[in-house]
Parts: C-alpha cells; structure tokens; sequence
C-alpha cells in the first residue's frame, strides 16, 4: 500500500510539474516572440517626436563682440569631431608667431603689408588667406584680425602662401552650391576639385561667397564634412536657417502640425559671426551674406543632401500657411537634390 501510494503521489506530482512546464515554456516563447515583434518595428519605424531632440547644434561666435565663450564652444566641439584640426582668434595684432604646425590664417578684418619668414611678403585685406607652414610667422605694418586653423597637413607644392581672391587671376567666379545665379560672386581659394578652382588641397577647402537665396541641404554625418561661415559682410535682411532635426525634415509623412513649429531656427547674421555648422545640420543661406565658407576637410562631392523638396512636402502636407508656412528654395524644391 506504502508502495502504491508512493508511486501514485509521484505521477501526480510528475504530471502537474509536466504541464506546469509547459506551460511556462508557451508563455516565454510568446513573450519572447512579441519583444522580437516589437524591436523590429521600434528599429524599422521613422522617427517619432524624439527625434525634435537630436544633436549636434548650430553653434555662433560673434567674433567682432569678443565673444570668447562662443568660440571656446566651437572649438571644444570641432576639436571633438576632427582629430588634428585646431581653430584660434587673433583679434587685432601686429603678428603671429611661429608654431610647429601647418596654419592657415583668414584675415577678417583689417589690411596691409605681411611678411613672412619663409614664403615672401605681400599686400593682405579682408578675404584674402595666408598659409603659415611650420615654424612660419606673420608679421604685418598694421592691426589684423585672424581665424586661424591648424590643419593636420601641409599645403601642396605649387600653391601661393597667399591666397586673394579678389587679386588672384586664376580665381574667377564660379556659380554653384550656395550661390548658383549667373552673376554669382562666388571665388574658390581651396578646392577639393580641379576643375573648379586652381588650388587643390584635401586637409580644408574654402571659397568666398555672396549667399543671397541657397538650397537647404545638410551634409551627412558619414561621408560628410563640417562647415563654417564666417561672416564678413551682410545686407540688413542676411540670415541662416538651419535645423538639426533631419532624421524628421526627411519623413515628411511623419510630421505633425506641432512638430512642424519646432523644425527650422532663423539666426540673423552680422559681420564678424563664426558660424559652425557639424555633419548633420540643415542649413541654407539668405538675403544677402558674403562670407567664407569653409569645410574640414573640404567639398566632397555628393555630400550636399538637398531638403527643399521635403520641406515643401511638409508646407502641402499640413497645409501650412503665411507665418506657420516651412521656407524653402523655390527651385531646389521640384526635385531631390544631391551636390
């Protein structure tokens, strides 16, 4: 009987422990089941309001107020990004001295006679660049303004230690990018390609320009470059749109009336503003700004995503009018475009 009983009390038990593992077995796999469901739908889905909070950030310094916290930001953060760059100010100086590092110094304000140690002298005024090789210093008859950068390889044979656009016979305006209008003043000092500007030179690329109305476009954060504006005349109206919120810009069919709020920042611009504007950001000129536009480590071609056509998607999506109306360009907008 001691038996029996046993043997009776140990199938029930084997019995309910049976079904009672499988049932936890069918209920983990369908848990395990639904948080694969949901984690490939989290991955594949568009951005949702989240994205309104992504980085990085448009950053200014009002160079011509002195605006040393503005521009330690700027550097901290492109420093960050770009190993072996540097940026610096001189603000109203006779010279700069010499350093074991390859320069190259644009002069914002002021002009006169520069010398330098090894490369010659030359006549300098607002536009123009100078490259300071290592152990090179400039020395100049009168105050200068400088933005200097440190850049992480030497300029190549054959181009001049001062570079003038406004001077130079081998730089001639060139429409394009920012400035497209036939008589368009837009002059390249450093250029990625040789078929549009005399001086090649990979490490940072700038050309001169007069923005009055630009694409909105953003250069990708893999395979993309920084830029800089660095802002050297303006007309009353000049200003910069820009947005880091591109992951939402393209998937218009996402966009909510309030989101669309949130998605450009206008910056009124004046002379003497250094603009950084990282891989990422959406931006496009306005109304009249010449400055130059420089990109570490330079133009690479097909790095200039267009936006305008979904901005536009978005104004006639929403139906958005007069003030709440997105802005974009007219004719980058009938189609995608890719620079």
């Amino acid at each position: 009987m001691f038996y029996l009983n046993f043997f009776t009390f140990n199938y029930g038990i084997g019995q309910y422990l049976e079904k009672y593992t499988m049932k936890t077995f069918f209920t983990l796999l369908i848990s395990i089941l639904f948080f694969a469901v949901i984690v490939a739908f989290t991955k594949n889905a568009p951005p949702q309001k989240q994205a309104v909070k992504e980085q990085p950030h448009m950053l200014v310094a009002h160079l011509s107020r002195g605006d040393t916290s503005g521009l330690a930001a700027i550097r901290q953060a492109f420093v960050q990004r770009n190993q072996g760059y540097d940026v610096a100010y001189y603000n109203q100086v006779l010279s700069i001295p010499a350093a074991d590092k390859y320069r190259i110094a644009f002069v914002q304000q002021g002009g006169g006679t520069a010398e330098l140690t090894q490369h010659g002298a030359s006549k300098i005024s607002v536009g123009d660049i100078v490259y300071l090789d290592k152990g090179e210093k400039i020395a100049t008859d009168s105050l200068i303004d400088y933005l200097v950068f440190t850049v992480p390889k030497p300029m190549p044979a054959g181009i001049p230690a001062f570079i003038r656009p406004d001077w130079d016979e081998n730089i001639t305006d060139t429409p394009g990018g920012c400035a497209t209008e036939t008589n368009a003043y837009r002059r390249i000092l450093l250029t990625w390609k040789g078929e549009v500007g005399p001086y090649l030179y990979h490490a940072l690329n700038a050309h001169r320009v007069r923005i009055m109305d630009s694409f909105t476009h953003y250069h990708p954060v893999n395979g993309g470059f920084d830029e800089f504006y660095l802002v050297q005349m303006v007309m009353p109206k000049a200003k910069l749109i820009t947005s880091p919120h591109v992951n939402l810009i393209t998937h218009p069919d996402i966009v909510t009336s309030d989101q669309a709020d949130e998605l450009l920042n206008i910056t009124q611009l004046q002379v003497g503003d250094f603009v950084y504007l990282p891989r990422g950001i959406v931006h496009r000129g306005l109304d009249g700004v010449l400055a130059q536009v420089i990109t570490v480590p330079g133009f690479i071609p097909g790095s200039e995503i267009g936006v305008d056509h979904h901005l536009r998607n978005i104004n006639e999506k929403l139906s958005l009018k007069d003030q709440a109306t997105l802005l974009y360009n007219e004719e980058a907008s009938r189609s995608a475009v890719i620079r």
